[in-house]
């Protein structure tokens, strides 16, 4: 979505304030995925080093969620404006999701 605020009507302001922008939007989407790529290297040590699974398994959950965050937040642009709604839908879904787990888990235990 452009920003009409800074709109100059001088195609050379536009075009270098777009440039910009979207410079800085890749470099936030590599760093990203460079993250994105150790926490899954991260993970597979983790594995391989043979620590124990009730280390392990929530490890590799809570690496998860990080990179979700950063998939969501980078990738799909969530992080900009008129994406509320989105983000009101996810994030029900995930309390929905947790509440459910929680639930089933507290079932279970018992």
């Amino acid at each position: 979505m452009e920003d009409q605020s800074l709109n100059s009507g001088n195609p050379r302001v536009d075009y270098e304030y777009r440039r910009r922008r979207n410079k800085e939007a890749m470099r936030h989407q590599v760093i990203s995925f460079v993250i994105s790529i150790f926490l899954t290297l991260v993970a597979f040590g983790a594995v391989a080093a043979g620590f124990d699974k009730w280390f392990v398994i929530p490890f590799i959950l809570l690496l998860a969620l990080v990179q979700v965050i950063f998939q969501l937040y980078y990738f799909m642009h969530m992080s900009e404006r008129g994406h509320e709604a989105v983000q009101l839908f996810i994030y029900g879904g995930v309390i929905i999701g947790f509440v459910t787990i929680l639930c089933f888990v507290t079932i279970v235990w018992l």
